[in-house]
């Protein structure tokens, strides 16, 4: 449904822009949740490097196209999406909607827009899988140090009919996050976004007690679980070898790592800093992007995260040679906001706004979109 159609005026009063989104979400959450979601790396230079990297480029419009049919559709992986956007994997919902994942997961379906469910999602991936029905999703994997637990992930994946899985390989370690480090804040001691450890079997073989009798020992485990900082291209092409869904690397900043993740089986890349939430001071992923493209060679899609938060954003990485993109902290605020609402009104006013630019711009289709879009500041 088209902005100008709508009537209900609940959707009409809801925020509309990012910023007030975010704003929205500050007022309703405690510091600490809000500062989970809204902190970077250090000073934050990252996630200034991501948006002033949207800056740089400017979109140039023909005129006198015929715009009266838009299509936003894509293929991958042999898939079609309504959309070139896929909503990014944020863990710990639950410290901002009692619901957690089971929210964003529903609006999805509703919506289809494919999910991108995260390794650390309070609700475990099944229960979400079945919000979902028959809609798009991939699992996001944090690579677990042990063996087994890596496969009972894919292989519960698999089951669940999700159809790729994302491998996240920039966080092996938190980063630096002075806003939760001056909020005392980390939401997984208190037991949030354990929903897949607690339920997978292979993870509690390892407890003495379940974790309804021992949380806090549950939850450490899961976390030296997560803290793999001895992850290599090694084992990622062990992983490779475990599952047959498609598989993609997420992470990638430098275009070296790019052709050595296509060596070790990526079917796919995701160009992302984390949200600048790892690195300080590190380089933002759309200044990244066109050299990865070049070094891919079109051997596996781009994909790429972090920084997106309007519809012009997504075409100019479209432009730049991405597939489609991750949209993350702009759902986590509705959420926070508006529950169901709220994300639904995010998604739906992302797809009109992308469509309205795509238009605008003289174009019908994503797939006349390229770099003559763009010029460069």
């Amino acid at each position: 449904m088209n902005y100008y159609e709508r009537s209900d005026l609940s959707i009409r009063h809801l925020p509309v822009a990012f910023h007030e989104w975010e704003q929205k979400a500050r007022e309703i959450l405690a510091a600490g949740p809000f500062g989970y979601v809204y902190g970077g790396a250090g000073a934050g230079d990252t996630m200034i490097a991501n948006r002033k990297a949207f800056e740089r480029y400017r979109i140039r419009p023909r005129i006198c196209c015929d715009i009266s049919k838009r299509d936003l559709t894509i293929r991958l992986f042999g898939q079609k999406l309504q959309v070139p956007f896929f909503l990014a994997p944020i863990g710990v919902n639950s410290i901002l909607h009692p619901d957690g994942e089971l929210v964003p997961a529903r609006v999805c379906a509703q919506t289809g827009v494919p999910y991108v469910l995260s390794n650390v999602s309070s609700q475990p991936m099944e229960k979400v899988a079945d919000e979902m029905k028959e809609a798009v999703r991939w699992f996001q994997l944090y690579p677990p140090k042990n063996k087994e637990l890596t496969q009972s992930f894919l292989e519960r994946a698999k089951k669940a009919g999700y159809s790729a899985i994302v491998v996240t390989v920039d966080s092996t370690m938190l980063g630096w996050r002075e806003t939760d480090l001056r909020n005392a804040y980390l939401p997984f001691l208190e037991g949030h976004g354990m929903g897949n450890y607690f339920t997978d079997p292979v993870f509690l073989s390892q407890l003495k007690q379940p974790p309804e009798e021992d949380k806090q020992s549950a939850v450490l485990l899961a976390l030296d679980e997560g803290n793999n900082t001895c992850f290599t291209w090694e084992h990622f092409a062990e992983i490779r070898k475990r599952t047959d869904l498609p598989l993609l690397l997420k992470g990638v900043t430098h275009p070296h790592d790019a052709r050595l993740a296509i060596e070790h089986g990526a079917d796919g890349i995701i160009v992302s800093n984390h949200g600048g939430r790892q690195l300080d001071g590190a380089i933002g992923t759309l200044e990244a992007l066109p050299e990865i493209v070049q070094s891919a060679a079109g051997d596996v899609p781009i994909l790429l995260d972090s920084g997106i938060r309007r519809g012009a954003d997504i075409l100019k990485a479209l432009a730049l040679g991405a597939s489609a993109v991750l949209v993350g902290r702009p759902y986590a605020y509705a959420l926070a906001a508006a529950g169901e609402t709220g994300v639904k009104a995010v998604i739906e006013n992302l797809v009109a706004e992308t469509e309205f630019q795509l238009a605008i711009s003289g174009r019908s289709s994503l797939q006349e979109i390229d770099a003559s879009l763009l010029t460069k500041m």
